[in-house]
């Protein structure tokens, strides 16, 4: 069951990252535009049904996956371990952060140039490009 297991948990992070990388260039888009028009609608639209449809189940199924991984193949041990742990951490907080982004943009009360969503945009990338990493190289 361990290669399933494990082939679930890399389907869902991609799903995960993919999701990650997309709805923060969708909120660059939605802040240029003009609240109440067409476009800012679609965008809401867009940024619900990717956040609820695909990042968070994504989201879920990497976290179960996952941390069974964690516990049946390495006891919760090894430094890399650590390491990818507390960076699926910190891009989980990343996730709650854009998701209270997406309500804020639903109501209508926005605050943050296209140009903070743009930045925003990498932050899930370095923290992907650092996970992966640590799961390949293991440096520690």
């Amino acid at each position: 069951m361990y290669e399933w297991i494990k082939a679930f948990h890399v389907m869902a992070v991609i799903s995960w990252m993919a999701g990650m990388l997309y709805l923060p260039r969708l909120m660059v888009y939605h802040a240029d535009s003009a609240v109440g028009s067409v476009q800012s609608e679609t965008f809401k639209i867009m940024e619900r049904r990717l956040l609820k449809g695909i990042i968070n189940p994504a989201m879920a199924l990497t976290w179960v996956l996952g941390l069974y991984l964690a516990w049946s193949a390495f006891g919760f041990k090894g430094g890399w371990l650590h390491g990818k742990i507390l960076l699926v951490v910190i891009l989980s907080g990343i996730h709650g952060f854009l998701v209270g982004r997406v309500r804020a943009f639903a109501e209508d009360r926005n605050d943050k140039p296209a140009r903070f969503y743009r930045i925003i945009n990498e932050v899930p990338a370095v923290l992907m490009a650092l996970i992966v990493i640590l799961v390949i190289v293991k440096p520690f």
